[in-house]
């Protein structure tokens, strides 16, 4: 938690002959979404993904006959020259992870669904509760004793949608009761002595999965441990939607200083979301983050804003645009508003009714000097547009002339507070740009001054990047703002790109950025598995015509979910599932609760959208 950690570095850990953790770099693997029984099937993706540039590679082993063919799979991969790393995915069989312990360099195990069994809503005393961990801890003793004798490393990876019902009876689904269900793991690993183990915790709720794996490092550091860690965001989607939500949730960890290896989530083949990882991790490589130790004050910002701010339902967006010299209604017309030439006056969408636009000052010309060129901010409030004067920290009027609703300051790296002192912060926005390229955090500096002075003023910030594509954004942007929004440190998010990327692309990227981080919904929410062995029918065709038949549903949360395994555990939150059952067959869910079993395919999302739209009417 912020205020808390300090910069975490893991003892390493051997898989096979690749270490991970400590100073080695981080490491990226992803999963198959092959039949494990399929050898050759099997094998051809398994080097795709390695030749992508995995570390690791994983595959699903559902039961015992699955496990043993990963014998034949590693056989296979040797003969054709590759030796990387492969890691067995357990699911309910303990007999199976046995078996793949003995085969493959790594196995993972999830602690919710791995041992105790309990249903129903049965209160347990505190010596029940105790004997049931002693019935685990017997449970787990074969694998310890197997992964010992073969070298084999073994994750405890903790999903926010399947802890076991002995957990949320008494920790709630919640963060912290993820922390506990990995903390009883890692000391009965640690009670037999057994320390070959990595550790994750994962959400499709990029929020719950940054709060759960802070508090899981502070809990270790507490007790002397220091374990690598994976970092991944479950169910991220595919698309734009996927490789944003991931790198907000991942960079934001990896910005701290925290995790060892990633799996990029994405609803697509496994091989893509290797270069999507590749540049998250080139971004925000190893000790990138060192020097962010979180044993200051949290960020604080103001909370409400003065009128008409106030009427925004959440943080802000606003566009800087290289493109324009002056603000003019092409301006408006690129970011998707709507200009009547005859009278002037400009409208937008609901997306973009609050949105801020700023022509951007000429490159020569820095922020801090902006009051000195032709700079205006026009905000579009309702079918409204108000003009406010901007300001320079050094060149602040003593006595305000235009009596403003709203001051807009420009800040970055050298303003100084004090400078800041003598304006009122409850009618002031302040915008802080500072370029990517010179220093990702620049941020963290300015906020920690204002926070010691005790200055909450409502901040957006203004990364620069230079020359990226619309692609790259995707990764870049959401890694160095995921952070600061998800701990509501600031009031809002601007991009600039020195490129040629329309404005109406950066228009979408902020918003999906402020999407997945839970701090300002403006469109149907989709979660969907990135696919595995498991998977029986097309995720992305099904993705696709769910996105195709529900777009319009603003707000609601929507599931797609390949598998009756762990979908609806892991589709925790969604108002609505659409999950696989069987070959051909679909279950859809309302909640937790499945409303229809076994829907054939050609029916399902008609039924889903018949469903949601009953639902709605009711309302």
């Amino acid at each position: 938690m912020p205020g808390m950690i300090k910069t975490y570095r893991s003892v390493p850990v051997l898989i096979g002959s690749v270490p991970l953790g400590g100073d080695f770099p981080v490491r990226i693997q992803t999963m198959t979404n092959t039949d494990t029984l399929n050898t050759k099937a099997s094998v051809e993706q398994c080097i795709r993904i390695i030749e992508a540039g995995a570390d690791f590679v994983r595959l699903t082993a559902q039961g015992v006959k699955e496990a043993e063919n990963l014998a034949n799979i590693k056989k296979e991969l040797l003969k054709a020259g590759f030796n990387t790393p492969v890691i067995a995915d357990i699911h309910f069989n303990p007999a199976a992870a046995e078996v793949a312990a003995r085969i493959v360099e790594k196995v993972r195990i999830n602690p919710g669904n791995y041992a105790d069994k309990r249903t129903g809503n049965v209160i347990l005393t505190d010596r029940e509760y105790e004997e049931e961990l002693e019935k685990i801890h017997g449970r787990l003793l074969p694998l310890i004793r197997i992964c010992e004798k073969n070298s084999t490393a073994i994750r405890i990876g903790v999903n926010h949608g399947s802890l076991s019902a002995r957990i949320i009876e008494r920790y709630g689904n919640t963060p912290s009761g993820m922390v506990i269900s990995a903390m009883e793991f890692i000391r009965i690993f640690r009670a037999e002595n057994f320390n070959r183990l990595v550790i994750s915790m994962k959400s499709s709720d990029t929020s719950v999965m940054i709060e759960a794996v802070r508090s899981l490092v502070q809990m270790m550091q507490e007790e002397g441990m220091s374990y690598p860690l994976h970092l991944g965001v479950t169910e991220a989607g595919e698309g734009e939607d996927g490789r944003v939500r991931s790198a907000a949730g991942i960079g934001a960890l990896l910005a701290e200083g925290i995790g060892d290896t990633i799996r990029v989530s994405l609803t697509e083949d496994p091989e893509k979301e290797i270069p999507v990882a590749k540049k998250l991790v080139e971004f925000l490589p190893r000790g990138v983050g060192e020097r962010r130790d979180y044993d200051i004050p949290a960020f604080k910002t103001r909370p409400e804003y003065p009128v008409p701010l106030r009427r925004v339902n959440g943080p802000l967006v606003m566009l800087n645009m290289s493109r324009y010299k002056k603000l003019d209604s092409n301006a408006f017309r690129d970011a998707g508003f709507t200009v009547d030439g005859s009278t002037g006056s400009v409208t937008g969408g609901d997306s973009a009714a609050d949105l801020i636009l700023a022509s951007h000052c000429p490159e020569n010309i820095p922020p801090s000097a902006a009051v000195a060129v032709p700079y205006q901010i026009w905000m579009q409030n309702r079918g409204r547009k108000n003009l406010y004067p901007v300001f320079s920290p050094d060149t602040w009027p003593e006595t305000n002339i235009f009596s403003p609703v709203l001051n807009v300051v420009l800040t970055d790296s050298h303003t100084k507070t004090e400078s800041l002192k003598k304006i009122d912060a409850g009618k002031t926005l302040l915008i802080f740009t500072y370029r990517v390229s010179e220093n990702k955090f620049a941020p963290d500096d300015f906020l920690r001054a204002l926070s010691r002075d005790n200055l909450y003023f409502g901040i957006i910030l203004n990364p620069v990047f230079d020359g990226s594509s619309i692609e790259d954004l995707y990764i870049f942007a959401p890694a160095v703002l995921g952070g600061y929004l998800n701990d509501r440190a600031v009031s809002g998010i601007s991009i600039t790109c020195h490129g040629d990327i329309p404005v109406a692309e950066l228009n979408r990227l902020c918003f999906s950025i402020l999407q997945c981080t839970g701090v300002r919904i403006t469109r149907t929410v989709y979660i969907s598995c990135p696919t595995c062995g498991r998977t029986k029918f097309n995720l992305k065709e099904a993705l696709a015509k769910v996105k195709e038949k529900t777009s319009h549903f603003k707000g609601l949360k929507i599931a797609v979910m390949g598998c009756i395994v762990n979908g609806p555990g892991e589709m925790a939150g969604a108002d609505w599932g659409y999950v696989g059952a069987g070959r051909g067959k679909v279950h859809i869910y309302k909640g937790t609760e499945p409303v229809l079993k076994n829907i054939s395919e050609e029916k399902a999302i008609d039924e889903l959208l018949r469903l949601i739209e009953e639902d709605q009417a009711r309302r």
